[in-house]
Parts: structure tokens; sequence; C-alpha cells
């Protein structure tokens, strides 16, 4: 279910994105075990129907949906980096991230571009 609600989000404007994930920001943090237990889980499923991308954007997206639907909340963030450029999302919570160190990202560590 956040998989599909994740994906009709990302069809909404960056603006109207920004603004639904601040309306849960009242809800408490979930833990790092947690949202990684969440990545895992949008990891697995792809479903038959969607023949799009499931890319950071799209991952980070759904865990952030489905923490909100936990009654549980966590940051998206976009970020980029340098040499050579490059974009990248994920989910974030006091104490932990997911999606964040991908591959060779250790040495060129990811900027926070935007944090909401």
């Amino acid at each position: 279910m956040a998989l599909a609600a994740g994906l009709a989000v990302l069809r909404l404007p960056l603006r109207t994105r920004v603004h639904m994930l601040r309306a849960a920001s009242r809800l408490p943090y979930a833990a790092p075990g947690d949202l990684g237990v969440l990545h895992a889980a949008v990891l697995s499923v792809r479903p038959p129907w969607w023949r799009g991308r499931l890319a950071c954007m799209e991952v980070s997206l759904t865990v952030v949906v489905a923490a909100a639907l936990t009654g549980r909340r966590a940051r998206w963030v976009l970020g980029a980096r340098f040499l050579p450029h490059a974009a990248h999302a994920w989910a974030e919570v006091p104490g932990g991230a997911v999606g964040r160190d991908e591959q060779d990202a250790v040495d060129r560590p990811w900027m926070p571009v935007l944090t909401t």
C-alpha cells in the first residue's frame, strides 16, 4: 500500500510533495531499526503492474510514506555530490539512514540539499 501511495505522490510537483510530507512532522520519529525493516520491505516488493523505475527517489519516498502509515516519521533527503556530479535520495531518522551509502559513497559522501 505504501508503494502505491509513494508512486502516486511522485507524480505530484516537488512543492506539493514537500508540503504533504511536512504534514507528518508531528509524528514521533521511527526507530533506525524499524526504518531499515521498511527499507528492506520496499526493496523486496516490485508490483507487476509497475513498469517504471524503482530507484533511490521512489524507494526513499516510499519508505517515508510507509513510516507515516505506521504512525512514525522519517525525513526524506535529496542530496548531491561532486566528482563525478550525481544526485541521490534517501530516508533518515536521528541515529540512522537507509539508502544513503550505496556502492562508492563512502569516500565521496552525499551532501543533503533538501530535507523534509
